[in-house]
């Protein structure tokens, strides 16, 4: 029997450590399996801290603009640039980002900024103006002159990574100490005591939770709620609240409370704007208020500060008596705390709240423009680089061109659909403006709406060019000096050409007419169909597509014979490229829209400067011009100078396609080169001419640019002759319409016209704008413009 009992003590036993062995074993693998699963944890904390923590969106900039003494620039749109750049008009500027205004004199704090060639630094500046210029640029504070000076550029727009999160990154030595001490006081004191976790703050908010039967409230410190922001869904649960706790203690471990609290400036949730998300300070300074976070108050500090707790439910532009509610109390912890005076509480809390009104903040400001810009750049970099790497993109873009071009486009196309009884909305339109000399895209338009980031016109319509093509077979032709000029007679009677399978081209002259002999500058001024056909024969398909190449043409081209007359599509992009080299006196300038990239910390990546290549001589690239000064001077063009005064020196040409489908107008000055179409996305006919339509938008788009400089002067190997226009002889200034032309050396006629008494017909010396010709056109012809 005790032999029993003792089997059965020693069995219990057994059965006791076997017990206590499973649970030492169990302690031992949950140990081994919470260590593993902190170990990993720590890896996912250092690992995604320590490297790349944010995608950040690509900044895209307008250029800046630069200030002397001289610059064509009115009162006005100084103005508007100073809005656009969200100056605050002030009484007397004390910050940067203020300007005050006197009459004609702005004084102006500019703002900072690191550009591709280096920072520029704030000025104090006083800039005087006198009717569209500035007649004075000095120092605010000393009255001393200033050559030149560089105001922040527009931002223009951005490209978002596909979670459209955005931000603006600060570093903590940049924030301002009002905005930190806002901060800790209301969302953590204890910030820089603590390991990562409150347990007081923790217990409180677990016996809430306890009693109200679910998570409810939060004892979360900084480091836990950029745990939750950075690595962690927002999922109210217990796991996630313990991964939250153990992961927090792992940043702190890792990191100092700097790199904490900037990184919490920098996530931290603060809005939305469409489908963007506001993230940081330092971008909710932007979409709230329009500047940047040092340029705001104290009162503006506290109200986003008080966006943390709930940026929907305390919206300012929704809710403004509840973000009142909570920036004022904010505002009064502040003072109990003494980091403001109760006084300086008290005149914040009776100030408003100052949030901007509602808009959508530079995501697609000028979205055709970004579309060009966004095309470049993948030429050199890859698309995830582009959305996620914080790039800066300085740009060629015009705001005042933009603005201008916008405006221009709204009002004439409805001046046009109500004047040929089409319904609103009928007709399209796309345009480019580059600047001459540096074939710097300054200004584009994808589509009459300007905000509609669909499909771009300006780069993907292929339409019918129409005449545009014109320029290219004369200039083919006065490239042969022996056997063109510009006076040389052109038979415009009527042709048939019978192609080898039996088809017969006939063209035919717009007015329906033919007009006999006619000079060969008269020719391309007017768009005779015939005579462009007769020649353009003569010279060879072949030859005029290679010119065309040379024009920087690059897609594919028909070899037909009417191609001469414009029987190709292209884009306004493409038309402008060729009519780019005509208006920088015949070199192929490739079109820019971008100046320079920086990376996000400033660094620079790549540059993209103007590279030139000599495509025509520049001899019959003045020839071709002058013909073209023709067209617009007593041409097609001719409407030009309705508006316009005739001492301004333009060239151009006018385009229409079969049934009135396109209207086209390319035209150039000295300093900027303009094309415009006008037409409709279903390719029915628009009613429109290039001279009643797209012209028209041109004329109204120049007549805003202050005092555009001549053409290109004479070159050598040009000399000039009186001829008389219906003999394509010498004449002399006495000689009834006699015209003024320039030749290549050597190959003027040498016969002279009969009305001609002396040898009178050598000048050296070019005719000036609306000059050269003796005759100019009457009233016949503008009341004929009035009705084409």
């Amino acid at each position: 029997m005790a032999k029993r009992r003792k089997r059965g003590r020693k069995k219990a036993r057994r059965k006791v450590a076997r017990r206590r062995s499973v649970w030492g074993w169990l302690f031992v693998f949950l140990a081994i399996l919470m260590a593993g699963y902190i170990v990993w944890l720590d890896y996912q904390v250092r690992h995604q801290f320590a490297g790349k923590r944010w995608s950040l969106p690509a900044r895209v900039y307008a250029r800046p603009l630069e200030l002397y003494a001289g610059l064509e620039v009115s009162s006005e749109q100084f103005l508007s640039e100073l809005r656009a750049l969200h100056y605050r008009p002030v009484i007397t500027p004390q910050a940067p980002g203020q300007f005050s205004r006197n009459g004609n004199v702005f004084h102006l704090l500019s703002r900072p900024f690191d550009f591709w060639d280096g920072q520029e630094a704030g000025r104090d500046l006083l800039v005087t103006f006198s009717g569209n210029r500035i007649a004075k640029l000095s120092a605010g504070n000393s009255r001393q002159a200033v050559s030149l000076a560089r105001l922040d550029p527009v931002l223009v727009g951005s490209f978002y990574p596909a979670h459209n999160e955005d931000r603006v990154l600060l570093q903590l030595d940049a924030v301002p100490v009002s905005l930190t001490d806002a901060l800790i006081a209301i969302e953590d004191r204890g910030f820089y005591s603590h390991l990562g976790v409150a347990p007081q703050a923790i217990l409180r908010a677990l016996l809430v939770n306890i009693r109200a039967g679910g998570v409810v409230q939060g004892g979360s410190t900084l480091t836990q709620q950029l745990v939750k922001n950075f690595f962690l869904s927002s999922e109210r649960s217990l796991v996630r609240k313990a991964n939250e706790a153990i992961m927090a203690l792992l940043v702190e471990w890792h990191y100092n409370k700097d790199e904490i609290l900037e990184a919490y400036l920098n996530e931290v949730y603060l809005g939305q704007d469409g489908n963007r998300a506001i993230h940081g300070f330092g971008l909710a300074s932007y979409f709230y208020f329009e500047r940047p976070l040092t340029e705001l108050s104290v009162e503006q500090y506290a109200l986003l500060v008080g966006l943390v707790k709930g940026p929907s439910y305390y919206n300012p532009r929704r809710h403004p008596e509840r973000a009142r509610a909570r920036r004022n109390l904010v505002l009064d912890v502040m003072a109990e705390l003494e980091l403001i005076t109760p006084e300086e509480a008290a005149r914040a809390k009776a100030r408003k709240l100052g949030v901007s009104s509602f808009k959508r903040k530079a995501i697609n400001t000028f979205p055709a423009f970004l579309d060009l810009v966004r095309r470049r750049l993948q030429r050199d970099y890859r698309d995830e680089d582009i959305t996620s790497e914080g790039l800066r993109i300085f740009t060629t873009l015009d705001p005042q061109a933009q603005w201008q071009l916008e405006q221009v486009l709204e009002k004439r196309l409805k001046v046009l659909e109500t004047g040929r009884k089409l319904k609103a909305g009928t007709l399209e339109a796309a345009a480019v403006v580059t600047s001459v000399q540096g074939g710097e895209v300054l200004a584009l338009a994808g589509g009459r709406n300007p905000k509609f980031a669909g499909f771009n016109r300006a780069l993907d319509a292929q339409r019918q060019v129409g005449s545009l093509l014109k320029p290219a077979v004369y200039l083919t032709a006065l490239e042969q000096p022996q056997r063109y000029t510009l006076a040389t007679l052109l038979d415009d009677s009527p042709v048939t050409y019978t192609a080898r399978n039996g088809d017969q081209w006939e063209p035919r002259n717009y007015d329906k007419k033919n007009h006999g002999d006619v000079p060969l500058y008269q020719a391309l001024a007017h768009s005779y169909n015939v005579s462009t056909a007769r020649l353009g024969l003569e010279l060879g398909i072949e030859s005029i597509i290679k010119t065309l190449r040379r024009l920087g043409v690059k897609q594919h081209l028909n070899p037909y014979p009417s191609l001469v007359l414009g029987a190709a599509e292209m884009s306004p992009l493409q038309v402008t490229r060729m009519y780019q080299t005509f208006a920088s006196g015949g070199f192929r300038t490739p079109l820019r829209a971008i100046n320079a990239v920086l990376a996000a910390d400033n660094a620079p990546l790549q540059r993209y400067p103007l590279s030139v290549h000599a495509a025509i001589e520049q001899a019959p690239n003045y020839l071709i011009t002058t013909a073209m000064r023709y067209a617009v001077r007593e041409g097609t063009g001719r409407g030009i100078y309705q508006t316009l005064p005739g001492s301004q020196d333009i060239a151009g040409k006018t385009g229409t396609t079969d049934d009135l489908r396109d209207s086209w107008f390319a035209g150039f000055t000295g300093d900027r080169l303009g094309v415009v179409w006008i037409g409709r996305d279903d390719n029915q006919s628009t009613g429109l001419t290039g001279s009643t339509g797209a012209l028209r938008v041109w004329r109204d788009l120049f007549v805003h640019f202050a005092n555009p400089v001549p053409i290109q002067a004479a070159v050598e190997d040009i000399e000039y002759r009186w001829i008389d226009p219906k003999t394509g002889f010498l004449a002399d200034a006495g000689c009834p319409d006699a015209v003024q032309l320039p030749f290549s050396t050597g190959s003027a006629p040498v016969q002279h016209a009969p009305c001609v008494k002396a040898d009178q017909g050598i000048t050296g010396k070019p005719p000036a704008a609306g000059q050269g010709k003796r005759s100019s056109p009457g009233p016949v012809d503008w009341f004929k413009e009035l009705f084409e």
